[in-house]
């Protein structure tokens, strides 16, 4: 039998076909790996979107900002007055009018700037999360499909075994040296491996659509696995050591904490809401001789400008303001509870994936000493046809075995490097081992 990577080799001449057939639907990106992450990291729905919200958290701070920013407007309270000189808005009639106005202390917005900082350090959090998410899925993705190309070569492999085995029990049916019903079992076998075939080329479809759903492709594109000779994600060896990296480097722990940050701070916000504001008003009007100021007032000035502070004390602010932050301390609380559980949702996650890398490892090590078994006994059957002790049948049969426990190690190895994935993702060492 060859070697793995020849078996890579020939599954995409076999499944060459079928990839030909699916290029009338839409565009095959064949890509390797590494390759496929990068793309997941830029063009990802999930990490799309995550930008996106990004950029709201950030035009946030701006418009929570925006009081403490001087505005000026400018205009004309030009009017014909009849008697005293006024508007209705209580103001002298101007020619031209200019006015401004800002905030210079306002403590309860002070901590809104603080909270719309805070949100955006989250939504930062969260591009890191989406993007893990959507590694993640990629490479489980990736896998399956080139787990899936290479059990359809293995399986075409047996399935020509199979049938000729068949074809040979079929002529020694005919010649009298084999019973009836030995025919029917090899078309059984025939039957048996046809339906995995197309149960694994189906499989084959959804993967590489699936993959090419996360990487931002349109529905009816695939990607393909490229052949590489790739070497196999490799997790940390110590757990202890993962459990508490885990914990140190977890992006769902930090977009926790800082969510927590930004209740605190909410609460200090409608605390401040009895301190007093000051607001800086500043005003200018030209004013005209045809309204009469003369009758009315013993000088008479056309630049009028007025600059001064506006105070608000707040006296009987009401108790909803209270309500609020025992509002906004209940859910803090509710946040420190998510922490801690997060922390051993965590460390309990890690030590179950280890476990389960552990036991993939082994079944992969088994089923490679049984496939190294199914070889050798082709080898001796190949020997004894050479020698005529062994009918071609048999030998056939000793093929389809082998390709059989071909089928097994691609399973177990496709398991192991998930179990390997699974870590790597806990452990935050995901990006850094596929790139």
């Amino acid at each position: 039998m060859a070697p793995y990577t020849e078996h890579m080799r020939a599954s995409v001449l076999l499944v060459a076909p079928l990839l030909s057939s699916m290029s009338a639907f839409g565009e095959v990106h064949v890509m390797t790996l590494k390759q496929a992450v990068a793309v997941a990291m830029e063009q990802n729905p999930d990490v799309v979107m995550a930008r996106l919200d990004r950029q709201k958290a950030r035009d946030q701070i701006t418009i929570a900002h925006d009081p403490f920013t001087p505005k000026v407007f400018a205009g004309s309270g030009l009017a014909w007055t009849y008697g005293f000189p006024g508007t209705i808005d209580g103001n002298a009639p101007s020619i031209f009018q200019a006015k401004t106005q800002m905030s210079l202390f306002d403590r309860p917005q002070s901590y809104q700037v603080a909270i719309a900082n805070e949100q955006s350090r989250s939504s930062e959090i969260d591009i890191g999360l989406k993007q893990q998410e959507a590694i993640y899925r990629v490479i489980t993705l990736f896998l399956d499909a080139e787990q899936a190309t290479r059990s359809v070569t293995a399986l075409n492999r047996e399935l020509e075994n199979l049938d000729r085995v068949k074809s040979l029990v079929e002529t020694r049916v005919g010649e009298g040296r084999e019973l009836p019903i030995e025919s029917k079992k090899a078309n059984v076998n025939v039957l048996r491996a046809r339906l995995r075939s197309e149960t694994l080329n189906g499989n084959l479809i959804d993967s590489e659509s699936s993959l090419a759903l996360a990487l931002g492709y349109p529905a009816e594109d695939r990607v393909q696995p490229a052949t590489e000779d790739r070497a196999a994600l490799q997790a940390p060896t110590s757990e202890e050591t993962s459990v508490e990296r885990a914990l140190d480097e977890s992006l769902d722990l930090k977009k926790l904490q800082s969510n927590l940050q930004a209740k605190l701070l909410e609460i200090k916000s409608w605390q401040a809401q009895r301190l007093p504001k000051v607001n800086l008003v500043a005003q200018y009007a030209l004013f005209g001789t045809y309204n009469n100021y003369q009758d009315y007032f013993q000088k008479f000035t056309r630049n009028n400008a007025q600059l001064g502070a506006s105070f608000e004390i707040p006296l009987l602010a009401g108790r909803s303001h209270g309500a609020y932050a025992s509002q906004a301390e209940a859910d803090a609380a509710k946040l420190r509870i998510e922490v801690a559980r997060t922390r051993s949702r965590i460390t309990g996650d890690l030590h179950r994936a280890y476990q389960e890398m552990r036991r993939a490892d082994t079944a992969r090590e088994v089923a490679r000493a049984d496939l190294d078994l199914a070889r050798d006994q082709l080898s001796i059957d190949l020997a004894q046809y050479d020698e005529g002790r062994t009918p071609l049948a048999a030998v056939e049969a000793s093929r389809a075995t082998e390709n059989e426990k071909w089928l097994a190690y691609y399973d177990t190895q496709h398991a192991s490097e998930l179990a390997r994935a699974s870590v790597l993702r806990l452990t935050g060492n995901l990006v850094a081992a596929v790139q």
